[in-house]
């Protein structure tokens, strides 16, 4: 999720792998894969810095995950 800030001044996130387009139009507008959109305060330069950030940061956090730390759910059956 990336914080992305409305025109009125809220805060809000958002799952940034809905996004399907961002145009500047002079403002700002995110277009979801569902054809949602959001007009953000945040220029279209800001918005793609923070996808990309986001999205380092989750590889970079998958590299610490150790195989042998994940365990399936226990069958009740057994």
């Amino acid at each position: 999720m990336i914080s992305l800030t409305r025109l009125s001044g809220s805060v809000f996130a958002l799952n940034a792998d809905l996004i399907e387009r961002i145009d500047s139009t002079p403002d700002t507008v995110i277009t979801l894969v569902d054809g949602k959109k959001y007009v953000v305060a945040e220029p279209i330069g800001e918005v793609m810095s923070t996808i990309l950030h986001h999205r380092a940061e989750v590889v970079a956090l998958s590299s610490t995950i150790q195989v042998g730390d994940l365990r399936l759910p226990r069958d009740p059956h057994d």
